[in-house]
């Protein structure tokens, strides 16, 4: 009963906020189910701006920076494709003289920027106090369009490069029409994964999305409520999938249900290809390039008309040194053998900056892999969530550093396990990460040994 009314506060504070309710709208197990779903709007349907004011918005841009009429290069800008925490995004079409054809206008939202420091230096004060470790998160505050143009020419061109390059596309900004409020892209026809997850499985149910989104969330919940994470709670789920397929029509036949087994069975088996395949893609944007999003959001993760994945909304671009790049790497390659020595886990996140109270090496193994692979753990011991878990942590061997360079990859990881829960699926983010990160300490890490075996933690680049 008290969600609708946070949703509403939310809304009205608007800024980091909703940033805040796009985070626990991925994450099922932060907040109760009911915040979840009456939080997942906020992923890209925040109430937007009117029309009028966005144009306004654009024009001003056009003219001051470029020199040029808004109808000198857009026919119109239509209907709004998504709105968030700090702007929201159009459908336009070019004009012939800016080469025709269908582009994506984002445009800062009015006062947003203000909005948003404000709201930074309430949370800054909060992680002092509460949450130090944590206080990388809020450190940084950039909120210029240019630069997350600058960003996407950037993830684009390491991505062209990439062996996923026929399979993830990155949408092109046009530069010359960018500003501080406004960014130009191209316009990237498809749906988000889990609506297209949730379209096709209505399919298969004869259209009833009511029944799709009953069956994801059961999906979600045994997953979220079992603390066997071994996959044997799939036999718990079948039972209930078998439930709520009897609430559909009792005259199928036999042939009908097993043909509508068979296409449920492909569907989440290529929902699963996705998602290993967003995974790869950014565990090669990590390790590799050293530039990824920070803000992989459900709302950011698209399925295209043709089949490839489209990944948007690059503002929280992160940037990792080449010692960032080995550190993680050593924690990751560790994390993700099948045999886990605990004293190497400990030693290369020690390495990699973290430290802790008493240096307890197996405890600094777990919050290794509660970083940076999976909940599995917290689960098997009964905790609910990872904040408890995190506490349980804590309360043996409080951490009392995190180098600024892990806060990001952390986050990013704790999302890809919320969206691999849509799948019913028990992520663990090192398993797919592990050979990027063998492969950079085999490409980059010479003479690295040598520094790490005297003890010192790196010096980490600005």
């Amino acid at each position: 009963m008290h969600s609708p009314a946070s949703l509403d506060v939310i809304l009205e504070l608007r800024g980091l906020y909703v940033k805040i309710g796009q985070v626990m709208s991925s994450r099922a197990d932060f907040v109760p189910r009911q915040y979840v779903d009456c939080f997942h709007t906020l992923q890209d349907s925040v109430p937007p701006w009117e029309k009028e004011r966005i144009e306004a918005i654009v024009r001003a841009s056009l003219e001051s920076c470029q020199g040029v009429e808004l109808e000198d290069v857009f026919v119109d800008i239509g209907e709004v494709l998504g709105s968030a925490s700090i702007g929201q995004v159009h459908k336009a079409t070019l004009t012939q003289q800016y080469g025709g054809g269908e582009v994506a206008i984002k445009v800062m939202h009015p006062s947003a920027e203000t909005t948003f420091r404000n709201d930074f230096k309430v949370f800054r004060t909060l992680c002092k106090v509460a949450l130090p470790g944590w206080d990388p998160i809020l450190r940084e505050l950039e909120l210029q369009m240019m630069t997350e143009a600058n960003n996407l020419q950037c993830v684009r061109k390491n991505m062209a490069k990439s062996p996923y390059s026929n399979s993830v596309r990155i949408p092109q900004p046009m530069i010359e029409l960018c500003s501080k409020n406004v960014l130009v892209m191209d316009y990237l026809s498809g749906k988000k994964l889990a609506v297209a997850i949730e379209e096709e499985l209505a399919s298969i149910l004869g259209g009833d999305i009511g029944m799709a989104r009953k069956v994801l969330k059961a999906k979600q919940q045994t997953l979220f409520e079992s603390k066997d994470v071994s996959g044997k709670c799939k036999q718990r789920f079948m039972q209930q999938l078998s439930d709520i397929l009897g609430e559909l029509n009792e005259d199928m036949t036999n042939a009908q249900k097993g043909v509508n087994a068979l296409r449920l069975v492909t569907m989440t088996r290529n929902a699963r290809k996705k998602l290993a395949l967003l995974l790869d893609a950014t565990g090669y944007q990590i390790f590799h390039d050293g530039v990824y999003n920070g803000d992989p959001h459900p709302g950011n993760i698209l399925v295209l008309d043709d089949g490839r994945l489209g990944l948007i909304d690059y503002g929280q671009t992160r940037r990792l040194t080449k010692h960032d790049r080995l550190a993680l790497a050593g924690v990751v390659a560790a994390l993700g053998k099948p045999m886990r020595n605990v004293h190497e886990i400990a030693n290369a996140m020690r390495e990699f900056g973290f430290q802790s109270r008493y240096n307890n090496d197996a405890n600094m193994a777990d919050f290794a892999a509660l970083y940076f692979d999976s909940d599995a753990a917290g689960k098997k011991l009964g905790y609910a969530t990872p904040q408890k878990y995190l506490q349980h942590l804590n309360s043996i061997d409080p951490m009392i550093q995190v180098p600024d360079a892990a806060v990001f990859v952390a986050r990013t990881s704790f999302l890809f396990r919320g969206l691999g829960a849509l799948l019913q699926q028990q992520l663990h983010t090192s398993t797919h990460w592990r050979k990027h990160a063998m492969k950079t300490i085999a490409t980059d890490g010479n003479g690295r040994s040598a520094v790490y075996n005297l003890g010192l933690t790196p010096f980490f680049e600005d």
